[in-house]
Formats: C-alpha cells, sequence, structure tokens
C-alpha cells in the first residue's frame, strides 16, 4: 500500500542538504540548526547517517561540508538532460499563455541560432523556423544572449527584455536567460506582431516568461543564478 504522507526521516535529511549555499566553503553545526530548524541533537544524528553515505563531510574544524556522493548526483543529473525532453514543453505552455510564438535560442559565434520553436496559432505571426540564425546583436534574445554570458560576479540580475523593431521593423519580443548549472545555457524568447505587444500585454507577459525561464533553469540545473536576486525586477 501506497502513501502520500512525508517521510519524516528523509525531510529532515533533505533540509540538511538545502541548507548548504554556494559558495560557501563549510557551515557550523550552529548555523543548520538554525537554517533547518532542527535541534542539534536530532542534527547530529541526521549528519552521523549522512557522513556514513558520503553526502556530507565533517572537517577537521567541526564544521560541514557537502560530500562526494553529492557531487556524483550532480554528474549523474547533468549527464542525463536533454534539452529535448524539457524545452519544447516550456514554449508550448509559453504559447498557451500568451498566444504568441516562443523559441529557445543559443549563441553560435556572433549569430544566434534558434534550437527550438513552437508557433502561434494566428494567422499573423513572427516567423522563426528552427535552425535559423538570427542576428546576434539585435532583438531581445540577441542580447540576453550577450549581456549574461559572463561570470557571475559581472551578471546582471536575472530580467526580462523587450524589444520592438530591432530584426524587423514591425516585431516585437521579449526575451529571458535560462541557465545550467555552468552559467548562461540560452535565451527564452516570444516573440510577434508589434501591434499586439502592447503595454498591458508586455505588463502581463513578463513575469510569465521569466517565470518559465526560471522553472526551465531549475530543471537544467541553474536556478542558483535566478535565486541570487531575492526580488526580481524588471526593465524594458
Amino acid at each position: 500500500m501506497t502513501t502520500k504522507e512525508p517521510v519524516s526521516a528523509v525531510e529532515r535529511a533533505l533540509a540538511i542538504l538545502n541548507a548548504f549555499r554556494p559558495d560557501e566553503p563549510c557551515v557550523s553545526l550552529h548555523d543548520l540548526s538554525i537554517r533547518t530548524g532542527l535541534y542539534k541533537s536530532t542534527l547530529l544524528r541526521q549528519l552521523a547517517t549522512l557522513t556514513q553515505y558520503h553526502c556530507v563531510t565533517r572537517l577537521e574544524n567541526g564544521q560541514y561540508q557537502l560530500g562526494a556522493r553529492v557531487l556524483n548526483w550532480a554528474h549523474v543529473y547533468t549527464t542525463s538532460l536533454n534539452l529535448d525532453q524539457h524545452v519544447p514543453p516550456a514554449l508550448d505552455r509559453l504559447v498557451a499563455a500568451t498566444g504568441e510564438g516562443a523559441s529557445f535560442f543559443t549563441q553560435d559565434g556572433d549569430l544566434r541560432v534558434c534550437l527550438y520553436r513552437a508557433d502561434s496559432n494566428k494567422g499573423i505571426r513572427d516567423h522563426v523556423r528552427q535552425g535559423e540564425l538570427l542576428p546576434l546583436d539585435k532583438g531581445a534574445a540577441g542580447r540576453i544572449l550577450l549581456d549574461y554570458n559572463k561570470p557571475l560576479n559581472q551578471m546582471p540580475t536575472p530580467n526580462v527584455l523587450f524589444s520592438i523593431g530591432e530584426r524587423e521593423d514591425e516585431i516585437a519580443a521579449l526575451a529571458a536567460p535560462v541557465f545550467t548549472n555552468d552559467g548562461l545555457k540560452g535565451a527564452l524568447a516570444i516573440s510577434g506582431p508589434a501591434t499586439r505587444f502592447l503595454e498591458d500585454n508586455v505588463a502581463q507577459w513578463k513575469p510569465v516568461l521569466l517565470e518559465a525561464a526560471h522553472s526551465l533553469s531549475r530543471t537544467l540545473g541553474g536556478g542558483h543564478f535566478y535565486s541570487r536576486a531575492a526580488d526580481l525586477n524588471y526593465t524594458e
């Protein structure tokens, strides 16, 4: 018989693993207790098991860091990732939510290439083909690829960019960055006739697109680039 009730021991173990933060060499027992809400006695029992299975390592100074097993899991996850499984459904959801065509672009030298495309069902629409090469320095997606292809300490806050008439006079677009654990992976974009990208529509679509890019980044292992920003603001 199956049950949907959470397993407390598993929940506590996951809370401990989630308490470790990027760019933090090690964490004290005191800080782990604060972050997880667990009593130190409970925490020590959990840490003993996690250490036994190499999920956590206890250092000579008494502090803790993630263990080699977590690195192995990360390798298994990243090597099993397949963009074909994750990007097209994200594009389909964007088309359903906005009514406009959705694309996923990556940089190819001094150009950008459309790796995936989901067309709008409307008769008048932006025509972008999968595999098509477009200018890198024109359009919201191109600017995303240029602005976010930087080291972490130089990267702006994840954001939505808006362009109108840059690639074609009558075409407008919105785009947001998508990350993997290693950094920028591509730009998620919606595009269509500028006459439909009115102020109210743009204001409504921006958070939808940003959440889609954030969700896809989490799936691809790059959600921490979004978590850097406590408050996601939008610019045009």
